[in-house]
């Protein structure tokens, strides 16, 4: 959840790709990045995950709130190839393509349990050493499975941390209203997320954003639809985003290529802007809207998060954290990272989505950190970095 208020806070960040008018900003499907994709049905509903490679320990992906497996693409490619593993990235209940008998039931128990339920129908009694790797409200539900699942030998936690997340809730109503509540087209959306700042990586967005929208007529999830997006041209995407329809009275306009700048402003969310958009025709209409409204799931924000650093500090297996910023370290995290109960990482180019901003970056990290614990074996020579770096 907290990734929309780093949507804001990173606007700075310097995007990895081309620039926005030279992208057609195409869908990019998942067959490019994962070996299979597949679902397991449990007692609570079908669960859908993607999955790359065959042998090694099993590192198992959780997406924040609003994302799906496909956020963990560029990584599953990078890792792979960095050390011998497996990864399998699933689509958390109310998310992607899961279909659960209850999607409103986002507790951190049960979200906990759904997983722990997906990795016993994959593997049975034959479950391979797990690395649990979990992003924002993913971060949570991997810490929380670490105290469940009896084959997890490593953790890590992708930018969440219980103090800042906590602050940052009462700002979060704010920023859900200031997003586009529909898009045109995939495109349109894959644009938004690029050029929006919830994704640095333009590659990322291209693959990760149809796994979180769905079409309003057929309610399918526009991943699925890929080999049937109809290619536009660059130019029709340099129109601004205050076209797209969204919730009245809000509207999101484009935001301008920014760099690096010391802003009074920075980190409030937007002021919303009245407009009144109106469509000649249903065709021009929007035609793609959010898989879940993220503002409904209020009731279980601060229970992804209270307690969180305690429960991290007390797993007893190695255990990584990744930050975006170093000033977003509370301070039980601090004092424990200063007596060494986890290594800390803190890759300050990146937005909140770490993972598909640097994925190389964040392979490497995490790759020679399990292979140091001789939890994997590497594939090329790694560079360890020193705690902290």
């Amino acid at each position: 959840m907290s990734h929309l208020r780093k949507t804001v806070l990173g606007r700075s960040v310097k995007r990895v790709g081309l620039a926005p008018n030279q992208e057609d900003f195409a869908p990019l499907k998942w067959s490019q990045y994962f070996d299979i994709e597949d679902k397991v049905t449990t007692d609570h509903g079908t669960f859908h995950y993607y999955k790359k490679g065959d042998t090694g320990p099993a590192i198992v992906c959780l997406h924040g709130g609003g994302y799906s497996g496909l956020t963990w693409a560029l990584f599953a490619v990078e890792i792979t190839s960095t050390i011998e593993c497996q990864v399998i990235a699933i689509d958390l209940r109310g998310h992607g393509n899961t279909k659960s008998n209850d999607d409103s039931d986002l507790s951190l128990d049960t979200l906990a349990e759904d997983v722990v339920e997906v990795l016993n129908k994959l593997f049975g009694d034959s479950e391979p050493p797990v690395i649990l790797v979990g992003h924002s409200m993913g971060g949570a539900i991997a810490v929380q499975c670490s105290h469940l699942i009896k084959s997890a030998v490593g953790l890590c936690v992708i930018d969440v941390v219980e103090g800042t997340a906590l602050d940052a809730l009462s700002s979060m109503q704010s920023i859900l209203r200031g997003r586009p509540s529909h898009f045109k087209s995939i495109q349109h959306a894959i644009q938004w997320c690029y050029k929006g700042g919830q994704t640095h990586n333009v590659e990322a967005a291209k693959v990760s954003m149809p796994g979180q929208v769905i079409n309003m007529q057929t309610g399918n999830l526009a991943a699925n639809e890929c080999d049937t997006v109809e290619l536009k041209s660059a130019a029709e995407f340099s129109m601004p985003l205050k076209k797209e329809i969204v919730s009245p009275p809000v509207t999101i306009v484009e935001l301008e290529e920014e760099e690096e700048t010391n802003c009074s402003d920075c980190g409030k969310p937007p002021l919303p802007k009245t407009a009144k958009t109106e469509y000649p025709s249903p065709e021009d209409g929007p035609k793609y809207t959010w898989r879940i409204d993220l503002s409904k799931t209020e009731s279980f924000w601060s229970g992804w998060f209270k307690g969180l650093s305690q429960k991290f500090l007390d797993i007893r297996i190695p255990k990584l954290l990744l930050l975006a910023n170093i000033h977003g370290l509370d301070t039980a995290l601090t004092v424990g990272q200063m007596q060494g109960k986890f290594q800390l990482q803190v890759l300050s180019k990146s937005g909140h989505a770490i993972h598909e901003d640097q994925p190389h970056h964040v392979a490497e990290i995490i790759g020679g950190y399990l292979v140091k614990q001789k939890i994997a074996s590497a594939k090329i020579d790694l560079i360890y970095p020193l705690p902290g770096c």
